[in-house]
């Protein structure tokens, strides 16, 4: 190619890549549902002590990742048996206003009852909590409507509750009940309408997985195919695209569980590069499929796969190189598209880890659950930059918006770094 070609070439590029920071932070993977954002100079290093901006107590623990709009920040908290919605100015630390959730909070393991993460569109916020009550409010807290979606569909199943955070796409509000552990019911995905709160389509997901294995803590994403755009569904050791007008079964991919482990049940949700998806297992595998087909796809599309795959962690992508980050905190860099291993296995911090990688400013930020964020160099040589440690349980993903980083801890909502605006 001539240089002429190549700079129009990178020009179009750039003219056609969607926004991955700045003003918002609308779910818990970012505006483009991958963990990757255009924010530049965003801190490198702090402590419980340095380097923060302002840091606000919360009245229980939680595994949500706060979002934010604009000078908002939405996060979900619990108080004793209730959860409730807070929001909080993001210049100051100030709380706005609070919303009741309902009742019901209970501990499993980890997680609680207030695991699913908001989304918001600027104009409304919709939070799902693992009791199955879906509410949409106003951005000053009024309520616009509520639907209890065990009483209207099938009761809840999971082994360790309900952890999928709903999906806000276009006009919509996708759901998806992939359980069997604890119930014989169905699982099944549901659209709802973004204004209304009424049922657009409910289908059920029938697969062969069996104990443990039909639950799916996984929230499900959007690939764009030649096909058009479908919805893409983990778990029940498969891998489904349903169409976004029906709700239809466009296509499936088997082998998430090879050895039909009666215990395989998915956390790590789906990643989407191009037409491509990254589809995390209990570790072993993740497979790489290309989306768009028809029917069983287990033996067409499968482009490459890997053993060394997340538990609980979502994996990241630069476009060039898949970083995987495993619960024991050794990571993996394969080249996205052909699954040549870069680098690795490679330690960062010791410790266990469950937030997803924050991808931003050249690096990688990984947090374990003892609030220490390892921050290591993006690119094909492995190189920790900096560590820094919070002290405090962390379960949530970074979030970075205009300069900050904001992380959740178990009763602390953190600030760091100073804003720019």
């Amino acid at each position: 190619m001539t240089k002429r070609a190549i700079f129009v070439c990178i020009f179009l590029l750039a003219a056609s890549t969607p926004t991955l920071g700045g003003d918002h932070w609308p779910n818990w993977r970012g505006p483009t549902h991958n963990g990757v954002s255009d924010e530049t100079d965003l801190p490198l290093a702090w402590s419980s002590g340095e380097n923060i901006h302002w840091k606000l107590d919360l009245p229980g623990r939680s595994g949500s990742t706060p979002i934010v709009w604009g000078d908002q920040i939405l996060v979900v908290a619990t108080r004793d048996d209730q959860i409730v919605l807070w929001s909080v100015d993001r210049l100051s630390g100030d709380i706005q206003w609070e919303r009741g959730l309902g009742g019901g909070n209970r501990r499993v393991r980890k997680a609680n009852m207030s695991t699913p993460s908001p989304v918001t569109d600027g104009d409304s916020v919709w939070v799902l909590t693992s009791t199955g009550l879906l509410r949409r409010f106003d951005m000053n807290g009024n309520l616009q409507w509520m639907r209890d979606i065990q009483a209207d569909y099938w009761r809840w199943g999971l082994n360790w509750g309900y952890g999928s955070s709903p999906l806000l796409h276009e006009d919509s509000i996708y759901v998806q009940v992939l359980h069997g552990m604890r119930t014989d019911d169905p699982s099944y995905v549901i659209r709802f309408d973004k204004m209304t709160g009424e049922t657009v389509w409910q289908i059920e997901r029938p697969t062969r997985a069996r104990r443990e294995s039909p639950d799916s803590y996984t929230t499900p994403s959007i690939v764009e195919t030649a096909n058009g755009r479908e919805l893409v569904v983990t778990g029940g050791d498969v891998v489904t695209g349903h169409s976004l007008e029906t709700g239809e079964e466009l296509w499936r991919m088997d082998g998430l569980n090879p050895r039909d482990n009666g215990s395989y049940r998915i956390v790590a949700s789906p990643l989407v590069l191009d037409d491509i998806v990254f589809a995390p297992s209990r570790e072993r595998p993740l497979l790489v499929l290309r989306a768009g087909g028809r029917g069983d796809v287990t033996g067409t599309h499968l482009l490459w796969s890997t053993d060394s795959g997340p538990d609980v962690p979502t994996p990241v992508t630069d476009g060039a190189l898949l970083y995987i980050l495993r619960d024991n905190g050794v990571m993996f860099a394969h080249e996205a598209r052909t699954g040549e291993l870069v680098w690795g296995p490679e330690r960062v911090a010791n410790g266990t880890y469950s937030a997803s990688p924050l991808l931003a400013d050249g690096k990688i930020y990984l947090t374990s659950e003892d609030g220490v964020t390892t921050v290591i160099r993006q690119g094909p040589t492995f190189e920790i930059l900096a560590t820094n440690d919070l002290d405090e349980y962390t379960l949530s993903s970074l979030v970075p918006v205009n300069g900050q980083i904001f992380a959740r801890t178990d009763f602390t909502l953190w600030a760091i770094g100073e804003p720019r605006d």
